[in-house]
């Protein structure tokens, strides 16, 4: 494939990864340790939401909690596989 046509895939640290949780939730904080490990390795954003404080969030994700999204496409949900993540970020 001509270089021109190849996608080019941002450094893992020019992305973002959202964790979409909810106060009380023991999956939540198993998610927030992979994440905050693996974002603080390469470099990535992280920021989380709690999904009790918006309404469109809420009705969308209540039975997936927690959900974690990359550039604000939904990568995972209830668990974070850590070596599915970093390979996300990294391509």
């Amino acid at each position: 494939m001509s270089p021109l046509l190849r996608r080019r895939t941002p450094e893992p640290g020019n992305r973002t990864v959202t964790l979409l949780a909810k106060p009380g939730c023991h999956l939540c904080d198993e998610a927030r340790e992979v994440l905050l490990r693996v974002t603080g390795e390469l470099g990535a954003a992280f920021e989380e939401k709690d999904v009790t404080q918006d309404e469109e969030l809420f009705r969308r994700y209540w039975e997936q909690i927690p959900v974690t999204l990359i550039d604000g496409r939904q990568h995972d949900f209830w668990r974070v596989d850590e070596a599915r993540l970093r390979a996300a970020l990294a391509h």
